[in-house]
């Protein structure tokens, strides 16, 4: 199954329509799994295949699709929330520049031993967990 079609399940089974703008605003998160949007910048993208959709629209769609766990909403900084695919198996850590703002994804075998080192040590279930760093990426260090 795709992942719009299990993004339509999942709000079919919650009693959520998929309605024009919530697709347009998933077909825009899927056509970039690496991005990471704000609302105002989902908002500009989503503006170029429907002029119909408001700021609102998006903001409400973020807040539904956060609570089905559709998207994940980041913390990179205190001005801005962000948002990021929820795709199950993709779970990954996040570099961020101080400069410019770009965030990096990558995974490391090193803190996924050190999670399940946790877990042996404490006898905890580690369901989830979040590493962000934040520095100067090579452009900016110029």
């Amino acid at each position: 199954m795709d992942l719009l079609n299990k993004f339509k399940n999942s709000l079919n089974a919650n009693n959520y329509k998929l309605t024009r703008q919530r697709e347009d605003i998933l077909k825009i998160f899927l056509e970039n799994k690496d991005r990471h949007f704000n609302a105002e910048e989902l908002f500009e993208e989503v503006k170029k295949i429907n002029y119909d959709v408001g700021l609102a629209t998006v903001y409400r769609s973020l807040e539904l699709f956060c609570e089905l766990d559709i998207i994940h909403q980041l913390d990179f900084d205190v001005s801005c929330k962000r948002y990021e695919l929820n795709i199950q198996g993709n779970h990954h850590h996040h570099l961020i520049c101080l400069e410019c703002g770009k965030i990096k994804e990558f995974n490391d075998r090193v803190l996924e031993e050190f999670e399940n080192s946790i877990q042996k040590e404490h006898n905890f279930k580690v369901v989830n967990h979040r590493i962000k760093f934040y520095g100067i990426c090579k452009k900016c260090e110029v």
